[in-house]
């Protein structure tokens, strides 16, 4: 499938390069309002499926403060808040990190595994950026009695409800399964889908869904990290919530139902931000009252260095 430029490499005034891609953007009704590439097909949306996850296990009882159910929806940089946030959801049901089954790994932001890496640290299961997803899976699982044991297995209790949560959300059959990086069963769906589930999520309308946007527009920073783009985009529109996933796959939606979906070919994840920031200014976000329009500006500005100096940009096209 040929997919179009989405975004190009500029140096020194030349284009050494491109992304191709695929963006879709869905109005307030949850139509489509404008698209770029491939917009119906399956992608592996990654981690952004994160929060249809946390949704699903709100639904299955669940029950955690604002900010541990927002590590629920995270991929951590492994700060000393996630960390401590996935101990604590564990102890909730008398677990500790024996239990998770995440691999091991040092912490996804960079000063963070410096940190570790100087101190003589090492990977662990509790670094590794999925571990306040599995530890909120195994909480749910204690919650209702199921063995924690096996809950990566697809046929598990818990997992197959979250499958069926998240084929309501996206209003799509899952036809592409998979393994996530965590383990964890990754479930594919189209652009569309995943800015509709997003939707669904942003606007609240059931009590599970109000709970997870709530924990997310409250706790940024526990959804990814305090230095994190995805944190600084949110901060900068009232009422967004959002999610980024590896292979740079992104998601966001706003709190009157408005919802984008992005997904490039390469996963380089140096264009995911470029590409939500112009999707965003596309629709006119950033105009809007009550955004910081410079905030939402830098969070899309991937600048190219020649000698230690800027001289050159990644650029959205579309």
């Amino acid at each position: 499938m040929s997919l179009p430029v989405v975004a190009e490499l500029v140096r020194s005034g030349f284009v050494e390069g491109h992304h191709y891609g695929s963006v879709v953007a869905l109005d307030a009704s949850g139509r489509v309002e404008w698209s770029v590439g491939a917009i119906d097909v399956p992608v592996m949306p990654r981690s952004c499926n994160k929060p249809v996850q946390a949704l699903a296990m709100v639904r299955l009882g669940l029950d955690l403060p604002p900010e541990l159910l927002a590590l629920a929806c995270a991929s951590h940089s492994g700060e000393p808040l996630h960390l401590e946030g996935a101990l604590r959801i564990l102890a909730t049901v008398g677990l500790d990190e024996r239990a998770l089954q995440t691999p091991e790994d040092y912490p996804l932001d960079d000063e963070e595994r410096d940190r570790v890496v100087r101190a003589g640290g090492h990977r662990t299961r509790l670094q590794m950026n999925c571990s306040g997803k599995h530890a909120a899976m195994l909480a749910t699982c204690v919650v209702n009695g199921w063995d924690t044991a096996t809950y990566l297995a697809a046929d598990h209790p818990l997992q197959v409800a979250i499958r069926a949560t998240f084929e309501e959300l996206v209003g799509e059959p899952v036809t592409v399964d998979a393994v996530d990086g965590c383990g964890a069963p990754l479930l594919g769906t189209s652009l569309v889908g995943l800015a509709t589930a997003f939707r669904t999520i942003a606007l609240g309308g059931d009590p599970s869904a109000a709970r997870v946007a709530a924990a997310i527009r409250q706790h940024p920073e526990f959804v990814s990290g305090t230095r994190r783009d995805e944190r600084k985009l949110l901060t900068a529109i009232p009422g967004a919530i959002g999610k980024a996933g590896a292979e740079s796959c992104y998601a966001v939606a706003l709190a009157d139902g408005r919802a984008f979906a992005l997904k490039t070919d390469d996963g380089a994840p140096r264009v995911r931000p470029v590409l939500m920031a112009a999707a965003l200014r596309r629709s006119g976000v950033d105009r809007e009252e009550g955004v910081d329009a410079e905030a939402v500006r830098r969070t899309g500005t991937s600048v190219l260095l020649g000698g230690g100096r800027p001289v050159g940009e990644i650029r959205a096209v579309f």
